[in-house]
């Protein structure tokens, strides 16, 4: 609007026109403009990757990188493991960030060291109370069901434990419906986006003012 002005006004020396000369205008008439409803409907250009669990509306298959415009699909795939796999430890992670500032497991986390529970520091101060042979263990775990335990069934982020992994302790837990089903996997893949947004909002404020909250 500013700038048809500034022509206008520059070109005929107003901004404004002779009202009387704008007889088919829709104002003036007080006709309806059909405006972008004549418009034909804009096609999103497809590349082979849209529909599938991941994408959410508004933006659909949001890939702003251009990383799936190579169509490679073990690509794609590998990239949406990733992501699952971060989202589910951001999400494990911002619970772990919450709960102990309420409750805390009593006893001792490491009894040689005469370490209880409640002497650990909630957020990235634990990690100078931790003993070394328990940061350890955490690698060694983790590299475990990464390297070993964990096997891919092709889709990404299935690795045949079942709903909520409860296979790996004997429960079946399937689901079956389909619906039911897709709409659990779409509510992982945004819980875990959530999560990884808010575990790195929790690091850095711990880290720049000492507290997460």
């Amino acid at each position: 609007a500013i700038i048809g002005m500034f022509f206008q006004d520059g070109l005929t020396g107003s901004a404004w026109g002779d009202w009387a000369l704008y007889t088919a205008s829709p104002l003036r008439s007080l006709k309806s403009d059909p405006g972008f409803n004549t418009l034909p409907e804009w096609d999103r250009p497809k590349n082979g990757f849209e529909g599938l669990v991941g994408d959410q509306p508004p933006l659909g298959l949001w890939d702003p990188l251009g990383f799936t415009k190579d169509r490679d699909v073990e690509k794609f795939k590998r990239r949406r493991e990733i992501e699952l796999k971060h989202g589910r430890v951001a999400m494990f992670a911002t619970i772990g960030y919450i709960v102990p500032e309420y409750y805390k497991f009593p006893g001792y986390l490491s009894p040689s060291l005469d370490v209880k529970f409640v002497d650990v520091p909630n957020g990235l101060k634990a990690l100078s109370v931790m003993p070394p042979a328990g940061i350890a263990q955490f690698f060694a775990f983790i590299g475990f069901i990464e390297l070993s335990y964990n096997k891919s069934y092709g889709e990404p982020g299935n690795y045949g434990k079942g709903l909520f992994g409860l296979g790996s302790l004997g429960v079946s837990a399937t689901v079956s419906d389909p619906k039911s089903r897709d709409k659990k996997l779409r509510a992982e893949v945004s819980n875990g986006r959530l999560a990884m947004m808010a575990i790195i909002g929790m690091f850095f404020q711990d880290g720049l003012t000492g507290s997460a909250w």
